[in-house]
């Protein structure tokens, strides 16, 4: 058994949380079915970075199932659930990774995968890419396409593109609309409220909350912030984006104005330095920092530190920053709250988001692709969308073959 892992003694209590998200994806569940008859991953290697959590596992177990060998790692030291580890490695599944990796051991393990030599890899963030681009690029001849689970990474994998220095073809999961519309949207509005609640079990009801950020994802924090109670600001730079969120009700103002109205802070751009220096010090004490988005850049730590007096953990999760006359608590050491201090998204809207995971890895050894992003086709995406109706017992209308024809015609008018 190869693997490197915090306990495998966790390995039960693993198991466990892996049945109950298996008891709630029916749509991944549905595609491991058909993957244990047909196999059409048979001889396929898979190397993931992955949050390692209960839903990845289910995701592995449906790949292994269509007949794929697996490694997997982690894709932020913060975020791999050692119990989920320890029941994969328990399972035979090759597995480096556990919660609290140094920048070292995280790219140590991102080569352990590597050295699987995977002709398919899953990111999220865009590591393992990055990785065999920059380092191992030996790999690329064996290495038929790969997927990308988040905004991060795709624009990332954007700004390969354009500089014609992607290599290998890569699926666009993350704009899959049954990705994207709810699991940025649903998912990272929940799970980062979850975060920041086990961390502080602070009250939103009346609290000014700035969200940095009206994407999808922080569209879902701020709607579920709203639903809560708060007073909730939107900080952007796109002009559209910030338009929308004024039309949605909130509050939109740069950030320099709204750093000294916040109680609760919520970056979600996958940009940097959101947070500096001269926010931190307009802000006021008692002033509560988080971050949603991949990487832990959107909060500029060492300005944070550099204005300090003096710094203690006061709660897992919770370091609080001394300042002149004021405290600033720091959430996660600045990395995405949603799986540092809980435990993610729900498995329900995860179901979507692995089943076009799993959809992209047959599209990607069924086709021929050209290196570059490419998009989830269209049929995968809403065969998903369908299938999760199914499963949630909803029917939809059909179109009658005279509103099918309607809608092909163009000759009737008014």
């Amino acid at each position: 058994m190869d693997y490197d892992i915090k306990d495998i003694g966790l390995a039960d209590s693993g198991r466990l949380k892996v049945e109950w998200a298996r008891a709630h994806m029916p749509v991944l569940m549905e595609i491991k079915k058909d993957f244990l008859q047909d196999k059409p991953l048979e001889g396929s290697r898979v190397g993931f970075a992955l949050h390692v959590t209960k839903e990845t596992a289910v995701l592995v177990e449906t790949l292994v199932a269509g007949g794929a060998d697996v490694s997997i790692t982690g894709c932020n030291p913060l975020s791999t659930q050692d119990d989920v580890a320890a029941y994969l490695a328990s399972e035979g599944i090759r597995v480096y990774a556990w919660r609290g990796e140094t920048k070292e051991e995280y790219y140590k393990n991102i080569n352990r995968v590597l050295d699987f030599r995977p002709n398919i890899t899953i990111d999220d963030g865009g590591d393992l890419v990055f990785a065999v681009h920059k380092e191992r690029q030996e790999l690329l001849k064996d290495i038929r396409g790969g997927c990308e689970e988040t905004t991060t990474g795709i624009i990332r994998l954007k700004a390969m593109e354009n500089d014609n220095a992607l290599k290998y073809p890569v699926m666009d999961v993350n704009n899959a609309m049954t990705k994207h519309f709810f699991d940025n949207r649903y998912g990272t509005g929940q799970s980062t409220i979850d975060g920041i609640l086990r961390a502080t079990n602070i009250l939103f009801a009346g609290r000014n909350v700035v969200v940095s950020g009206y994407g999808f994802c922080g569209r879902g924090i701020a709607t579920r912030a709203k639903g809560m109670g708060s007073n909730v600001i939107i900080t952007e730079v796109n002009a559209v984006k910030a338009l929308e969120a004024a039309m949605d009700g909130f509050r939109v103002m740069p950030m320099d104005k709204a750093a000294e109205l916040g109680d609760i802070f919520i970056t979600a751009t996958g940009d940097t330095s959101i947070l500096r220096k001269k926010h931190f010090e307009k802000m006021k004490d008692g002033a509560v920092v988080a971050n949603s988005g991949h990487f832990n850049v959107e909060i500029n730590i060492p300005d944070i530190e550099s204005l300090s007096r003096g710094k203690e953990t006061i709660r897992e999760n919770v370091v609080r920053y001394e300042m002149d006359g004021k405290s600033i608590y720091l959430l996660a050491n600045g990395r995405l709250v949603n799986l540092a201090a809980a435990e993610g998204h729900p498995s329900e809207v995860m179901d979507m988001s692995f089943a076009n995971q799993a959809m992209a890895v047959k599209h990607l050894i069924e086709n021929e692709l050209n290196p570059g992003v490419h998009p989830i086709p269209v049929e995968i995406d809403e065969g998903i969308a369908k299938l999760k109706l199914t499963t949630m017992g909803i029917d939809i209308d059909v179109l009658t073959d005279n509103q099918k024809k309607y809608l092909k015609t163009w000759e009737e008018g008014t």
